[in-house]
């Protein structure tokens, strides 16, 4: 029984791990209407420096999360969208979201 246990927190907490970096729910939901560029996520997460954005994509990227497509354009275009792995994020976000609107202050000032 005690391994099970052990086995369940260490599934929570590697998701929380993720899940819990600052700006990563916003981007992955952003993510969940289709592949996006650094500009428009930059937008969709007001306050977000380029900086802190990147170190995002890069860590969500190494974690399979999303993926990102370079297209050979001049100008170089780039796009993130989400991989299955990410996808299977979205459950969780939309719950945080449902739990912030029904329990808490600023839950009905975020989308």
């Amino acid at each position: 029984m005690n391994d099970v246990h052990e086995h369940v927190n260490c599934a929570v907490a590697a998701t929380a791990e993720i899940i819990a970096t600052k700006w990563t729910p916003l981007i992955v939901h952003d993510l969940s209407e289709g592949p996006r560029r650094f500009m428009q996520l930059e937008h969709a997460c007001p306050g977000i420096s380029p900086r802190t954005l990147s170190e995002r994509l890069d860590m969500l990227e190494s974690q399979g999360i999303l993926a990102r497509r370079s297209y050979p354009e001049s100008p170089p275009r780039v796009e993130y969208e989400l991989t299955e792995k990410g996808a299977a994020l979205l459950p969780i976000i939309d719950a945080m979201r449902d739990f912030g609107h029904s329990w808490l202050p600023c839950g009905h000032d975020h989308g």
